[in-house]
């Protein structure tokens, strides 16, 4: 039976690791895997990749059709202009994107995006109607609750701009601690939950931003859904889901998972 909305939100970026041929392959192979699996047709998951930006179009014609959505990596904090090297929101509203990565903890440290960018930023994917995929994370390994203290301050630090402009909209939050992004393992179970936990009763608080969710970045991989128990309501991956048949397991986790008892009923 189809849930009004998945329980679980499934995101794949392909940072810059992918040529364009292979992203496109890949993309056939993660369209046709999720147009046939259960947990999507159930509305157990749903499922957003993002590529690099000239992968955009094709890759959104590849996924035709499958129930995939489209995000960007990237976007200026400008609607058009003078702005040599920059996607505008509304360029990739255009094309079929429906969300956009901003804050990723490597555009903050080698590009140097300050709280100020990345505020401006979240204001114009809400201007142009994409949900702002947000990703915050501590730099150095702390304890829960200085973890959550600083991803709280980023996420509001990051809707300063939206605020005072009056825009609102789910927001799609990455809960992805910096030092564990690349490392060989995630962060623990415990750990993860909690933040979240922190993040999400935080979020609820934020009229403006109804039905928002928070999903774990940061080495997630086959398993760590399972391991988590339901108690996260998504994953966004990165290296560990090059292979396509690494996707199609984490849905058979997340079937598995809505089949049983570990997971309770909860809105939107």
């Amino acid at each position: 039976m189809r849930t009004s909305s998945p329980y679980f939100t499934i995101g794949i970026s392909l940072k810059m690791y992918f040529g364009h041929a292979q992203a496109i392959r890949w993309a056939n192979a993660i369209g046709e895997i999720v147009a046939d699996h259960p947990a999507v047709a159930r509305g157990v998951a749903e499922v957003f990749v993002v590529p690099s930006f000239p992968s955009l179009a094709p890759v959104r014609d590849a996924l035709a059709g499958s129930g995939v959505r489209l995000g960007a990596q990237d976007l200026s904090w400008a609607d058009s202009g003078a702005f040599t090297g920059e996607v505008s929101g509304a360029e990739l509203a255009e094309i079929g994107c429906a969300l956009v990565e901003i804050g990723h903890a490597e555009r903050r440290l080698l590009f140097h995006e300050d709280e100020n960018i990345i505020a401006a930023k979240t204001a114009a994917a809400l201007r142009n109607g994409l949900t702002p995929l947000l990703c915050v994370g501590e730099q150095e390994q702390e304890s829960v609750p200085v973890a959550a203290r600083k991803v709280i301050s980023q996420l509001d630090s990051a809707l300063t701009a939206t605020a005072s402009a009056g825009l609102s909209g789910p927001l799609l939050v990455a809960y992805e601690p910096q030092w564990a992004i690349g490392a060989p393992e995630p962060a623990s179970a415990e750990h993860i939950s909690a933040v979240v936990a922190s993040l999400e009763k935080h979020l609820a608080g934020l009229s403006a931003h109804v039905k928002s969710r928070v999903i774990y970045g940061g080495s997630a991989g086959p398993g760590l859904l399972t391991t988590l128990g339901g108690a996260v309501r998504g994953l966004f991956l990165g290296r560990f889901a090059h292979d396509p048949a690494a996707v199609r397991l984490i849905l058979d986790e997340a079937n598995a998972l809505a089949g049983g008892s570990l997971i309770a009923p909860r809105a939107g």
